[in-house]
């Protein structure tokens, strides 16, 4: 599996990182032929004071490719809401696959 981590309007401390490549691991549960992941993260309303953060993530296996996008106040809690998102979409096409 292949795991591309982008940041965009910032530079991402080390401790975000380990936590999204903790969390990215865990896909492998879910799902057994992952091609490649890319996750970005984002800065949103970068004009503002109160800036929204992105995170995006996209899952590509043989023949589909998954994307998830969330926004919070913090990185984590938007990484962990597009994580739950995408765990669903791939149990679902999983479902769909076997019926």
């Amino acid at each position: 599996m292949n795991v591309n981590i982008q940041t965009v309007h910032f530079d991402a401390d080390a401790k975000l990182v380990e936590y999204v490549n903790r969390k990215l691991q865990k896909l492998n549960t879910f799902h057994d032929r992952i091609i490649k992941v890319e996750v970005f993260l984002k800065l949103d309303n970068v004009v503002h004071q109160i800036k929204d953060k992105i995170a995006e993530i996209s899952v590509h296996v043989p023949r589909h490719q998954f994307f998830v996008k969330a926004s919070s106040k913090s990185f984590e809690e938007s990484f962990e809401e597009a994580f739950d998102s995408l765990i669903n979409q791939i149990k679902r096409k999983k479902e769909k696959q076997a019926a």
